[in-house]
């Protein structure tokens, strides 16, 4: 694994919003999608990291099937709101199918990956990985591969889900630009797949007291929202939600994975297994060096690193009232002052490719920037 600079292609940004329709490759006036610079890696190291994906992956499923069958002491523990342990439990025991997820992993090409978190409901990042830097790839280093099949994988699941003829409602908020462009993309991966489809703000989601509605009062039978079950279990749109009267993609049982409580259980569970930290709910398990998670955090904030009583680093944020998780601090590598987070996607359950962050702090956040990838 190496960090490369690289000579950014002169027409690039009229090039991506123009034939990819990427609109968010700057944010605030900042760069996020970054071609000044590229990974390179190892066929060695991509299948380490695929292995590795797929080993976590199949730990995760494990410890839902766990947590489902302790019922209350583990949801508790999860902090996941009593009302919605029933949908959790009926979601898993009916094998309602995921469609996607990201683990965030440390990798520096020299020991085994090393799972930071899992963004399990809601992650972002995809457009960008499965399609932006794959177009990079074929202009700048046509004669290499990339760990990349995501699009493909997706266009598969979406086929698998066997939704039939029933239209499929595509959701995120109103103002977020990144979520809209990745909601966006995975609408058109399941046009590709044959599906019937829809765009929907959250906000426009009506209903009836028995239905859900879209603005021409048609009802919405399957909904795939980028919106957080953490939110929506703490409000009356998630509550009907719940009941089932909509199939949801992500699927409710996908509450258990998609908050960093996840990551003390996981280690109780599996104990020393070689891609995972060790982690707690109780911050005295760790003498040396930590990192605290708040529980439902999102895109970095709230997180600190922590020696003792000391703080070492921190990040700004508005998370944190449920709670905290440890994690046994282990720094990010370090490539000409940039600290890389591999992203491994998984599809369907199985490892589907990469995509990588980078910032100046070891603290990775929303504003750190997407740098593309290669292997050879």
């Amino acid at each position: 694994m190496e960090r490369l600079a690289a000579e950014p292609r002169p027409d690039w940004r009229a090039h991506v919003e123009r034939d990819l329709g990427f609109a968010f490759h700057t944010m605030d006036g900042a760069l996020y999608w970054d071609e000044s610079a590229c990974y390179r890696f190892t066929t060695d190291e991509v299948d380490e990291i695929e292995a590795a994906t797929n080993d976590l992956e199949g730990l995760c499923l494990e410890l839902v099937d766990k947590v489902v069958d302790k019922g209350e002491e583990a949801l508790e523990r999860l902090h996941i709101p009593r009302h919605a342990w029933e949908a959790i439990a009926g979601s898993w025991h009916v094998g309602e199918k995921n469609l996607y997820g990201r683990f965030d992993l440390r990798h520096d090409g020299a020991g085994p990956p090393k799972l930071l978190e899992y963004n399990a409901d809601t992650p972002t990042s995809l457009f960008e990985a499965a399609v932006v830097q794959w177009d990079w790839l074929e202009t700048q280093w046509p004669d290499r591969d990339q760990f990349n099949s995501i699009h493909d994988r997706l266009i598969e699941a979406w086929r698998g889900f066997g939704l039939g003829r029933e239209r499929v409602y595509f959701s995120a908020i109103r103002d977020s630009i990144e979520d809209a462009g990745t909601a966006d993309y995975l609408r058109d991966t399941a046009i590709q797949a044959g599906l019937d489809t829809a765009p929907i703000a959250v906000e426009d989601i009506g209903w009836d007291g028995e239905r859900f509605l879209d603005l021409d009062n048609r009802e919405i039978a399957i909904l795939f929202k980028l919106y957080p079950w953490e939110w929506l279990v703490n409000e009356d749109f998630g509550a009907h939600l719940l009941t089932g009267v909509t199939k949801v993609i992500e699927p409710a049982w996908k509450m258990v994975l998609s908050n960093k409580a996840m990551l003390a259980l996981l280690w109780e569970m599996a104990p020393g297994h070689p891609n995972l930290l060790p982690a707690s709910l109780d911050p005295s398990a760790f003498a040396g060096k930590t990192v605290r998670k708040p529980i439902f955090g999102r895109e970095g904030a709230n997180v600190q690193v922590r020696d003792g009583a000391a703080v070492l680093a921190e990040s700004a944020g508005d998370y944190g009232a449920e709670g905290f998780v440890w994690q046994e601090y282990a720094e990010l590598p370090c490539f000409g002052g940039q600290y890389p987070v591999i992203g491994s996607w998984v599809v369907a359950s199985q490892s589907a490719g990469m995509g990588i962050r980078e910032d100046s702090s070891p603290i990775t956040r929303d504003t750190s920037r997407f740098i593309p990838h290669f292997f050879d």
